[in-house]
């Protein structure tokens, strides 16, 4: 799942709209963001298997990103980081923190089996990876709805509503190319770790421009 994590940053945009979007943009993929760091440095492992279906990631070690602890511990940081660092509000802060941790809820519906519970233990994933058609549909779906949201939320603060859109059709794009362009088989390593990294600061970047006025005045 790409795009499909940035729903759960649009919809927790319409929901507290002053929590700032690029925090929640980074927030959706902070988890991939630690990940591709480790990818690149060695510190965890993945490759590339062309004969898979939809995604072709096989993610062998990712105990420090993807584990069920280790999330929670990423998304506990990224509350504190966000209320004592960046000094928003505690209610922004949680908004936040709940972000990080909703990426694991949907990499679970659709990995193979390969987020453990605890770094050694059992792997959960429900494999709608396996299914390419349904598992896009879900993604833009999200998108869809999570953006419709976002937009009557933007028009009600009396902001316009194309900028919600052109971002959401930067991410579609993004989809698609990643669609198009599958990583090479084999081990994944730097530069694959380092340009994944670079597509997600990209869209974070993308999101500063998108709070207005009225939603960036995170200590209310």
């Amino acid at each position: 799942m790409f795009a499909g994590h940035y729903a759960a940053a649009i919809a927790a945009k319409a929901a507290e709209p002053k929590a700032p979007m690029w925090t929640l943009v980074a927030g959706a993929q902070l988890i991939d963001i630690g990940w591709s760091i480790f990818i690149a440095t060695g510190i965890e492992r993945a490759s590339s298997d062309p004969s898979l279906e939809g995604s072709t990631l096989v993610l062998g070690y990712m105990p420090w990103t993807h584990s069920l602890p280790g999330v929670i511990a990423w998304s506990l940081a990224a509350a504190i980081l966000a209320k004592y660092l960046l000094r928003f509000s505690t209610r922004v802060a949680i908004v936040i923190g709940a972000v990080v941790f909703s990426h694991w809820l949907l990499d679970l519906l659709v990995h193979r089996p390969d987020l453990e519970v605890y770094p050694g233990g059992p792997a959960l994933g429900f494999g709608l990876w396996n299914f390419p058609v349904p598992e896009q549909a879900v993604e833009i779906g999200l998108l869809a709805i999570t953006g419709i949201f976002w937009g009557s939320t933007r028009k009600a603060l009396g902001q316009s509503a194309w900028p919600a859109a052109l971002f959401m059709s930067f991410l579609v794009a993004i989809q698609i190319i990643a669609m198009l362009s599958p990583m090479p088989p084999g081990p994944l390593g730097v530069q694959q770790g380092l340009t994944v990294l670079a597509v997600y600061l990209v869209a974070a970047l993308a999101a500063l421009p998108l709070d207005g006025k009225r939603a960036n005045s995170p200590q209310a």
